[in-house]
């Protein structure tokens, strides 16, 4: 299977300093800092791509759970909110809200449901992340 790289590097003290992340594909390269991550600064964070990871690899989950059963989604919009909070002396990433709209002909609510939820136990992200509380909300439009 395949393995995937990323990179990461900070210049100087925590609250001053600033750094980069890059993806390893190249789609991505940009700041970030304290600012970014702990208040509204520019730049991203980790929190923010960790939710881009979690939002996509759902997504893809629900579309192949849908398709084992014999459905095929004309579209499926997610939106992952991760929460970075004061857990002791440190930080943690406490919870995860996954937010989902998908469009899929042929499906009743119930099976819906039903997909939705073995998406978001089975994602590899979600398996990863299970430390975290992970709530999902899904709706058929």
């Amino acid at each position: 299977m395949a393995a995937r790289t990323s990179e990461a590097e900070w210049k100087g003290s925590l609250r001053e300093g600033k750094g980069t992340m890059k993806l390893g594909s190249g789609a991505y390269e940009g700041p970030y800092s304290f600012a970014s991550r702990f208040e509204s600064g520019k730049g991203t964070n980790p929190e923010e791509l960790i939710a881009a990871a979690h939002a996509g690899c759902f997504s893809m989950a629900l579309s192949a759970g849908l398709g084992k059963g014999g459905f095929t989604p004309t579209r499926i919009h997610t939106t992952a909110t991760v929460h970075l909070e004061k857990v002791g002396e440190g930080f943690g990433i406490t919870r995860i809200e996954l937010n989902t709209e998908a469009q899929i002909p042929g499906i009743d609510a119930a099976a819906f449901a039903k997909f939705a939820d073995d998406a978001k136990k089975g994602c590899p992200v979600s398996k990863v992340l299970a430390a975290a509380q992970i709530s999902l909300t899904a709706k058929l439009v």
